[in-house]
């Protein structure tokens, strides 16, 4: 069997082989894409967090009224929650990964016009060793580097140094980002317009919070700074995985024991923090992959029933064919080849499709560009899909008796 014969039979039916090309090549074009956007999101769910996950807990509070001892009643959160058996650390914070936080520029320079970084934000006295973060260089905060939450937010809103922590930490990728092959020990990073930082210590990771509002997951700093029980702050406590459920409740409990003016915002377990989290990338995943199927099956369809009409307008001439010594396997090869030749022209303008709507993507959602390997994948599922779609109309074309080409049409 050649492929002369075959391109001369579909020359006849132009109109019906484009228009099954054109949905060959969008079905390609979108599986190519919605395939990547599903590996990404399933990425994204896997993301490391840098903290002890399953030995934390997570407790959220919010105060009825204006309160003049929040700093007295957080110390006294703190003592108690301490107290709790099983608790290992416990710290009151801004936030935490995956549950909330802030995010802040950082310069290399005073008055420098531009940030060099975008990086997650988080303080709390005690914060790094209740997250159970690693330090990978440098050392910890020591007591005379912590400032007051108070104080710390109104020198940040009048960029005056002297209030505000000289000190931070940061991440392995922040150091790597702004200092590469140096040591960020001892170097100074600038936050507001002109409030200087000095790096003490580089934790291997701490993702920041609403990572997915800027690039750069990985990217956090942590400052020195007391809190108190403003509303927004959040409890973390971390002790055995097993304690967990117990460790929950009494927190809660001896909480509103404390302060029965305040009522319960959250209270999660960090498993459960980060499965809240990325629930929508989930839910994502599945309604993509949900629309490559019904493409796929529409795709599928559309290659049987064309196959099927061609196979019911050409009884006669494969009649003839097998009439003149054509057996039932050079049938199957032909229709095989020719839905072949149909689906590969289909790839091939899917192919340029694929890269076109994946640029438009990475220029308006700011995605990563998608790798070249992702179309071959289409097309490879493209390639056998049409194999198969075409393999029932294909038999019964093989089942053609020579005797179709005796009768009158």
């Amino acid at each position: 069997m050649h492929i002369r014969p075959v391109l001369s039979a579909l020359r006849r039916h132009r109109l019906v082989m484009w228009l099954l090309i054109l949905e060959i090549a969008l079905t390609c074009a979108i599986v190519s894409n919605a395939v990547f956007l599903i590996t990404s999101h399933l990425e994204r769910t896997r993301m490391l967090s840098g903290i002890a996950e399953h030995e934390l807990v997570l407790v959220r509070m919010a105060s009825i009224g204006d309160r003049t001892d929040s700093k007295r009643l957080g110390q006294a959160d703190l003592a108690a929650l301490q107290e709790i058996p099983g608790v290992k650390q416990v710290a009151l914070a801004n936030g935490a990964p995956f549950a909330s936080g802030s995010n802040t520029d950082l310069r290399l320079e005073p008055q420098q016009p531009r940030r060099s970084l975008n990086a997650g934000l988080f303080f709390g006295k005690n914060l790094l060793p209740a997250l159970g973060t690693r330090l990978i260089a440098g050392r910890g905060f020591l007591p005379d580097d912590f400032t007051d939450l108070s104080q710390a937010l109104a020198a940040f809103a009048n960029d005056e140094a002297k209030q505000f922590p000289h000190v931070t930490i940061v991440t392995q990728a922040v150091a790597q980002r702004l200092w590469p092959g140096q040591s960020a020990l001892g170097k100074m990073v600038y936050v507001g317009k002109d409030i200087p930082l000095r790096v003490v210590g580089v934790v291997e990771r701490l993702t920041r919070p609403a990572e997915g509002l800027f690039q750069g997951a990985e990217y956090s700093m942590v400052l020195p700074i007391n809190t108190d029980t403003s509303n927004g702050l959040i409890y973390l406590l971390r002790c055995a995985p097993q304690d967990r459920a117990r460790v929950l409740k009494a927190a809660v409990a001896k909480l509103k024991q404390l302060d029965p003016n305040r009522v319960l915002v959250r209270a999660r377990t960090f498993d459960q923090v980060r499965d809240e989290y990325f629930q929508s990338d989930r839910a994502m995943a599945g309604t993509l992959f949900g629309v490559c199927l019904a493409l796929l099956i529409v795709t599928a369809l559309g290659i049987v029933g064309l196959a099927t009409f061609w196979v019911a307008q050409r009884r006669k001439q494969i009649g003839i064919q097998r009439a003149l010594g054509a057996t039932r396997g050079d049938i199957l090869r032909y229709f095989q080849i020719e839905n072949f030749l149909i689906v590969s022209m289909g790839i091939a303008l899917g192919t340029v499709l694929a890269l076109a709507i994946n640029l438009e993507l990475v220029k308006f959602n700011e995605m990563t560009r998608m790798p070249y390997f992702y179309v071959p994948i289409g097309a490879f599922v493209l390639w056998c899909l049409g194999q198969i779609a075409i393999l029932a109309p294909a038999l019964r074309a093989s089942n053609v008796p020579p005797m179709v080409a005796t009768r009158s049409v």
